[in-house]
């Protein structure tokens, strides 16, 4: 009989506004975008939605520790959200004229923020890998919370 197996990081999406975005998805945008920058290389991210309940909508918010970070960050956040349409026709249906999603927010983690963060999971080493992408805020949040506080995000 046939075998299907399934590997990789499986309960890992983003589908809280009808978008469906897959790691798969993630992986292929940020590559094109590190692609278009010429030089960016990422070493870790997360991302998880962010809720925007009095307008009805939301936006993606991305963590990205970078190996080697992009020439200009606003270009390639314009780029990744570029490419992550192009690569998954339900996000980008979401992003039409920002009908449900507004363009995705990144903030850069410093390096070694993501190491951190598992060795206080008890998660470091062995098969502990960073959560890609969650439907809900814990990941980010949790993460978020061990910036310092001159590079939060702002909330809008």
């Amino acid at each position: 009989p046939y075998r299907i197996v399934i590997t990789g990081r499986t309960k890992h999406f983003i589908n809280a506004f009808g978008e469906e975005v897959m790691v798969a998805n993630t992986d292929a945008a940020l590559s094109e975008a590190c692609r278009r920058d010429g030089r960016a290389r990422v070493s870790e991210y997360t991302a998880a939605p962010c809720f925007f309940l009095d307008e009805g909508k939301g936006r993606h918010e991305w963590l990205i520790e970078f190996e080697e970070p992009p020439r200009d960050l606003a270009a390639f956040t314009s780029d990744l959200d570029t490419a992550l349409r192009a690569l998954n026709s339900d996000y980008d249906a979401k992003r039409y004229e920002d009908m449900t999603l507004k363009p995705l927010q990144l903030t850069l983690a410093p390096r070694g923020l993501f190491h951190r963060w598992l060795e206080q999971q008890g998660k470091l080493g062995g098969q502990h890998k960073v959560p890609r992408l969650s439907g809900n805020r814990r990941y980010l949040d949790e993460l978020l919370s061990l910036l310092p506080s001159t590079t939060q995000p702002s909330q809008e």
